[in-house]
């Protein structure tokens, strides 16, 4: 039997001002863009490391959701103006919950509800902040022996 695709789903924003090194970051107008490569950065090590396929939300400003991704690279949409992006992580949870195994990061409680009944799984900024660190660290093991 084939092993089941897991994804993570994060809110972008919601994550970036629950980690206060990425909240300082993105509240410097000049500054904001360096939070989120650096949120990226950190899930391309989860998800190397875990075997996760992960999916960030942004809320964006264009006329059409869009995406982004290389090939084996994080997933990135952005919403488009007329949507939030806590409604497109709703919408993907409740697309994709019965097909794969979904897990959802927010600290948006009002998504908690909807993405439970969708049968996703829901994390929190903080049990994210704990897996990407061990998964940093696993990494920075392997360099280690490496060398």
């Amino acid at each position: 039997m084939p092993e089941t695709l897991k994804f993570l789903i994060l809110d972008g924003h919601s994550v970036i001002y629950a980690w206060e090194d990425l909240r300082k970051l993105h509240l410097k107008a000049d500054k904001r863009y360096l939070a989120r490569e650096e949120l990226l950065k950190r899930m391309r090590t989860l998800q190397d490391m875990r075997g996760e396929r992960v999916v960030v939300v942004f809320d964006g400003i264009g006329s059409v959701i869009s995406d982004s991704r290389e090939k084996d690279d994080v997933q990135v949409f952005y919403a488009d103006a007329g949507h939030t992006a806590d409604a497109l992580i709703e919408q993907l949870a409740a697309k994709y919950a019965g097909t794969y195994a979904i897990r959802v990061c927010t600290a948006d409680r009002m998504i908690w509800d909807g993405v439970r009944a969708s049968g996703a799984h829901w994390i929190s900024p903080d049990m994210l902040r704990f897996e990407v660190e061990q998964a940093e660290g696993e990494v920075a093991k392997k360099i280690g022996k490496r060398r």
